[in-house]
């Protein structure tokens, strides 16, 4: 528990900054995970009321005990951010100063047994952010066709040998189903000839990375945050959201700039702020995240 507590929130620094101008008001954080950013913003910033909302009950218990000393001025609720519009409803708030996402896995996520979001440990082929829903990776991969695997693999994964990969996927569960996380990645890995492996990540990142959004539907439920949440934005609101991969990244962009077409407001950063040297060395999972920043008004 300690170990899982200790999970540090990536750029936590920019995100008290860039949060600044909102200090004392309705904080929406729509990935609260195991409570990082929640407890710094809460110490430095000082929220009339500061609204969590995560998928992943685990992390969500854990967010309880490390924001107890701010109970008071805390609500947590298990589902989507989707649903914020709801959620603020049954928090008697009409409108919100802030909106916070991290769209990265949580050390817990990745670290904690039996999650199946890593290729570096055997374990069963989950993935669920909610391990309350019945999809999981493992229905996926034994029961989506090949071209339905090329077209996750190649769309959410940027992976080049999509259709092999797929297709010996499919050949692989004629035999065996695929269940666990090193049945995956073998598969994956004797699919792409050796010259072409990546030199910095493993063969079958990409693939876990594509699997993963897949199984939590994470684009769509990005796409349908976005647009809720710039409705619940007050006037003067920021909406600051930290990105993995680059098809999240993309979208808050178009999204971004969409708005500020529309008259909504102004993108406060032109160009995506990233982790500082120290940072990443400090955090090696914090490196490609990529932080961008809207206000309304």
């Amino acid at each position: 528990m300690d170990e899982e507590m200790s999970h540090e929130p990536v750029m936590v620094e920019e995100v008290i900054e860039f949060l600044g101008p909102c200090k004392g008001g309705v904080f929406v954080d729509g990935t609260v995970g195991c409570g990082g950013h929640a407890r710094a913003i809460l110490e430095r910033l000082e929220p009339s009321l500061y609204v969590g909302i995560d998928r992943d009950m685990d992390a969500l218990k854990i967010a309880t005990m490390r924001l107890n000393p701010y109970s008071q001025k805390v609500r947590l609720y298990h589902g989507l951010y989707s649903g914020v519009r709801e959620i603020l409803r049954d928090a008697g708030v009409k409108e919100v100063g802030a909106f916070l996402l991290d769209l990265g896995l949580s050390s817990l996520q990745l670290d904690s047994q039996g999650r199946g979001f890593s290729f570096q440990k055997d374990e069963p082929l989950d993935m669920r952010m909610d391990r309350g829903q019945e999809l999981t990776a493992a229905g996926v991969v034994n029961t989506y066709s090949a071209s339905e695997l090329e077209r996750i693999f190649r769309e959410y994964g940027e992976e080049r040998w999509a259709k092999k990969i797929a297709r010996n996927i499919v050949s692989t569960r004629k035999r065996f189903p695929i269940l666990t996380t090193s049945a995956l990645a073998q598969v994956v890995e004797w699919s792409i000839p050796k010259k072409f492996h990546p030199k910095k990540i493993h063969p079958a990142t990409r693939v876990f990375q594509a699997l993963r959004i897949e199984v939590n539907r994470e684009l769509e439920e990005l796409g349908e945050g976005l647009n809720v949440g710039i409705e619940v934005l007050a006037h003067d609101g920021r909406f600051l959201v930290i990105s993995f991969h680059s098809l999240e990244d993309s979208m808050v962009k178009k999204a971004f700039r969409e708005w500020e077409g529309r008259g909504l407001g102004e993108v406060v950063t032109r160009k995506p702020v990233t982790p500082s040297a120290a940072e990443v060395e400090r955090n090696i999972r914090s490196r490609s995240g990529k932080l961008r920043v809207f206000q309304k008004g």
